[in-house]
């Protein structure tokens, strides 16, 4: 046991120091839905919009408008596809709740933007498995979220307070993931993560 409260139980793993909440604690998925559509993401919302932009400027230097993208997890408010698409860039969206469409991982891309989202993942290895899948060779995995440190206070840290997030990640855990899934190469800058093909 790596921190327990009375409604939650988390572990760490022994081999990448990643946290993960206990299966048995994890909210329905109804319950996941209704905080999804707490969350502040209005595509039009200024403030959303700036928490973006390290994506935005992530596929901007590396892709053209000839490219094609993915919004995997694109939520309520689909604000990375927006701005993209108000640039002229083509970009698919999918999401389990809000936006499933299946056939979309038929297909693949160029790049994917995955924000705020790998947090969420029950089984991490079955999603970056897929992601991996449909990407196309020299492209990019582009990911935000709260990497987990050694240097963070668990008991006090705000991002374990989200009912829907259930893994978090340490950068042992990244480069396992790049290293598992032979992407070419990793790169960190904050809470931006690209994996790239």
């Amino acid at each position: 046991m790596f921190y327990e409260t009375p409604r939650k139980k988390h572990y760490q793993c022994a081999h990448c120091s990643s946290i993960f909440l206990n299966s048995r604690c994890c909210v329905s998925k109804e319950d996941e839905r209704k905080r999804y559509q707490e969350h502040n993401n209005d595509i039009e919302y200024p403030g959303y919009q700036k928490f973006v932009e390290p994506i935005i400027r992530g596929v901007e230097q590396k892709f053209d408008k000839k490219h094609k993208g993915l919004d995997f997890g694109s939520g309520t408010g689909p604000v990375i596809a927006k701005l993209l698409r108000d640039k002229g860039y083509t970009i698919e969206l999918y999401d389990p709740l809000f936006c499933n469409n299946p056939d979309k991982l038929e297909e693949t891309y160029d790049f994917i933007v995955c924000c705020e989202v790998m947090e969420h993942f029950h089984f991490p290895v079955k999603e970056f498995a897929l992601l991996r899948s449909i990407l196309k060779p020299g492209g990019a995995l582009f990911c935000m979220t709260d990497i987990y440190s050694e240097k963070v206070d668990f008991r006090t840290w705000y991002y374990k307070n989200d009912s829907t997030h259930v893994f978090f990640y340490h950068k042992n855990a990244l480069a396992w993931i790049q290293s598992k899934f032979k992407f070419s190469a990793l790169k960190i800058k904050g809470r931006l993560i690209q994996f790239l093909a």
